[in-house]
């Protein structure tokens, strides 16, 4: 079939002639529709079975001979297998990016919104730790000026705090930022790739701090004699350690996951670091905490519900809310240091001095089994949980009243 010559096409304008398609070959057509003041090219292609195209631009601003220039070579990519729409729209993609950036704060921005918003569990936290120790280095300063003599301030800014887990992320989540902005075309290079995490945190080393059931003694009453430090507070550091759940499991439950009157805690999978749900047996003091809880957080939804309007948005308390609460406590302690995720790791040793089998307590944690086991043992160990649950309740007990504890072990137990 002969293709489209420069006389018709220009005859079909004079005389207002429309159409939808008229074929010059190779993929190439040119399409005419009422709306449109000038003719249009396109390129029209099959990929994976479905049928594609390319806008080449109108007939004012590319002419024939350019457009059946480029029809060929975009059909050389399609042989060779390439989708060209979907180059072209991300071309385009990455050229909005561009221009929505102006300086590393608006990058920061972006590159929350477009990987890690739905895409990591923890988003909010992500943003948090980007807002309060990287934009206010490197904010409004233009994306191409951000040098290396920035990070390292910015890294030894972090370092001084020392908090060695704070500098590995803020180091980690400032060379990614810049590693998506190479991808999107924005900058030509990472100003962070010369650091490691020797110039931060160092090497992340297992934390092994377990608090002894003195120092629980300590606890419990320096918490209650702190002024300042809430009833809501304290139930909720006891229920971390009843539990021995994730301080973000607790924060972000929903009153209508407890079923107190079976003694039971329905935790989804979306609100578990594993992604895996557990039903979790709740021992009489857990129970009792949970009924104040409750009882604290009226007709909301949520155990732990926003204790004000908060410019978050959060419906529930934020996750730095318990950890500002303990630093009232802690200049009263005569112990050495620990987080709040020390509450875990103490609920875990404490159960093995309490003769509860690893698996049992591995469970208890919500820790999946490991090797062999984990693959085909998928029994959720409930009541042996609830045993080991009440046995940790009793040691805690006596803890928070202050008195000796003489529990029998679970081992002791089975050999009489």
């Amino acid at each position: 079939m002969a293709g489209l010559s420069d006389i018709e096409i220009r005859s079909w304008i004079k005389n207002d002639v429309r159409f939808e398609s008229k074929a010059d070959g190779n993929g190439l057509s040119l399409c005419y529709r009422k709306e449109l003041k000038t003719p249009i090219w396109r390129f029209r292609y099959r990929f994976v079975g479905k049928q594609r195209v390319v806008n080449l631009g109108n007939y004012k601003q590319v002419s024939l001979a350019e457009a059946r220039k480029k029809a060929k070579e975009l059909m050389a990519r399609v042989i060779s297998g390439f989708d060209v729409a979907n180059e072209k729209q991300e071309r385009k993609a990455k050229a909005l990016d561009k221009i929505n950036v102006s300086n590393f704060a608006s990058l920061a921005d972006l590159y929350y919104e477009k990987k890690i918003v739905g895409t990591w569990k923890n988003d909010r936290a992500i943003k948090a730790r980007i807002d309060k120790y990287i934009k206010p280095h490197l904010g409004s300063l233009s994306i191409d000026d951000v040098k290396p003599t920035h990070i390292d301030s910015m890294i030894q800014a972090v370092v001084a705090l020392n908090v060695p887990s704070v500098a590995n992320d803020v180091l980690r989540w400032t060379k990614r930022i810049f590693d998506y902005a190479i991808k999107r075309h924005i900058v030509q290079y990472n100003p962070v790739s010369a650091f490691s995490l020797s110039d931060a945190g160092g090497k992340s080393t297992p934390r092994t701090r377990v608090l002894s059931s003195n120092e629980l003694i300590v606890l419990f009453e320096t918490m209650r004699n702190t002024e300042g430090f809430t009833r809501e507070s304290y139930l909720m550091v006891k229920l971390l350690l009843l539990l021995a759940v994730r301080k973000s499991e607790l924060i972000t439950a929903k009153r209508s996951e407890f079923d107190l009157n079976a003694g039971l805690w329905h935790l989804p999978a979306d609100h578990t670091k594993t992604q895996t749900a557990i039903i979790i047996p709740l021992s009489k003091p857990a129970i009792e905490a949970l009924q104040e809880l409750i009882a604290i957080s009226v007709s909301s939804e949520w155990l732990l519900p926003a204790r004000k309007v908060q410019h978050h948005k959060l419906p529930h308390i934020h996750e730095n809310t318990l950890n500002v609460a303990l630093a009232k406590v802690k200049p009263f302690l005569d112990m050495a240091n620990f987080c709040i995720h020390d509450f875990r790791r103490t609920a875990r040793s404490h159960l093995a001095a309490l003769g509860v089998d690893s698996h049992i307590a591995e469970r208890c944690l919500n820790h999946k089994l490991k090797g062999i086991e984990g693959v085909y043992n998928h029994h959720d160990y409930l009541d042996e949980r609830r045993k080991a649950l009440e046995l940790w309740a009793k040691l805690l007990t006596a803890c928070e009243l202050g008195k000796e504890w003489n529990i029998t072990t679970i081992r002791k137990r089975a050999t009489h």
